[in-house]
């Protein structure tokens, strides 16, 4: 019997990555026994043991730099909680004896995967995005093994690591429609179909702007279909945006606009122009489905990393990257205009982004895992 302990929460960034690597090793080893650790509090409180995989809880969290009264009090959870992690992270690892412990990141991963290390258990750690978190530039130099989604990460790394580029796992049936048929499905012709999005949560520049675009090619009749996902930040305001704007979205084939899709995998097959933002799973999905995209990064996550993520594909001419602090409708509009009037650019890009996709991703990380585990 194999038996994995995994890390890593704090978002579905680090979680779903963690879980597909579980998904991995299952097709391989069947006799596999998995053990997830992560915070009690935290998503993967609730996504590890709805997938099916045990969950053992440990109280960590991260430090805030800026200093104000509630980080104060934030800051002395975390010296509290850190003064108990390794002692726990033992507790855990003695009593599931792990073969091999993998981290994808977050601060919950740092101490099981250091402790395992200093306890000479094979591990290793898997960095979604082309700027590392700060926990895998801490454990990178402890760790058997790193595994990196690009190679522009380890511009950002300490020299002399053993690591693989595997690329990033994408969502098992991603793949599985075609352009064709997905647009047929969602009642569209085969003219050009736009997909954008802010995250779950949405995003407001990305609302607003967004508005503008859809007026303008509704009111010019452009041939062109629109998914629009505007989240839980755009539900007071995204529809009466476009009213105001005199777009009958409800009444329009054409238009699709909802606060949340749930058929994301038929929206993103279908779509010929993708406007989001830039995180490792969504930059990986484009690539796997070779879609053209207008990425805007978050500027208000960690290291800023989703604007090196885009930079990938936004040097390679694989994507069009529009920073939010540049972003208006007009040049949205400007943008999408050129390239629905040059289609030979559109496909350029688009193949451009299929062409950096990594295909053979599950067998590059099961390789690694298999080298430790002998």
């Amino acid at each position: 019997m194999l038996r994995v302990l995994l890390a890593g929460g704090g978002t579905a960034g680090h979680i779903n990555p963690a879980l597909a690597i579980a998904s991995i090793i299952k097709q391989h080893r069947s006799d596999a026994e998995f053990l997830y650790a992560g915070t009690p509090n935290g998503m993967e409180s609730k996504l590890v043991p709805k997938a099916g995989y045990n969950f053992a809880p440990i109280k960590v969290s991260g430090f805030q730099r800026k200093l104000t009264l509630k980080n104060i009090a934030r800051n002395a959870k975390a010296a509290a909680y850190l003064a108990t992690a390794g002692h726990r992270a033992r507790q855990i690892i003695s009593e599931f004896k792990p073969d091999i412990v993998i981290g994808t990141g977050g601060y919950v991963s740092g101490p099981i995967v250091m402790q395992a290390a200093r306890m000479g258990i094979p591990t290793a750690i898997h960095e979604q995005n082309a700027f590392p978190g700060i926990t895998t530039k801490l454990l990178s130099k402890r760790v058997d093994h790193v595994m990196l989604t690009v190679e522009e990460a380890t511009e950002y790394l300490p020299k002399g690591i053993t690591y693989t580029v595997t690329g990033l796992p994408v969502r098992q049936g991603f793949m599985s429609k075609n352009k064709a048929d997905a647009k047929k499905e969602l009642g569209f012709d085969n003219n050009m179909c736009i997909l954008s999005w802010g995250g779950s949560l949405g995003a407001g520049r990305i609302n607003e702007t967004v508005a503008d675009l859809i007026a303008w090619h509704t009111q010019k009749g452009l041939n062109i279909n629109h998914i629009h996902s505007y989240g839980g930040m755009g539900k007071d305001t995204f529809e009466k945006d476009l009213a105001e704007k005199d777009v009958d979205f409800k009444n329009n084939p054409r238009l699709i606009v909802k606060e949340y899709i749930h058929n994301m995998d038929t929206c993103t097959a279908a779509a010929d122009l993708i406007i989001c933002r830039a995180g490792a799973s969504a930059i990986s999905e484009l690539e796997a489905l070779g879609r053209a995209s207008i990425l805007v990064p978050s500027p208000i996550v960690a290291g800023n990393h989703q604007y090196h993520n885009a930079m990938v594909l936004g040097k390679a001419g694989a994507a069009i990257v529009i920073e939010q602090k540049d972003l208006t409708s007009e040049l949205l509009i400007s943008r999408v205009e050129e390239l629905f009037n040059n289609r030979a650019k559109l496909d350029s890009i688009a193949c451009k982004a299929g062409s950096m996709f990594v295909k053979d991703t599950p067998d590059r990380i099961y390789s690694v895992i298999e080298g430790l585990i002998k």
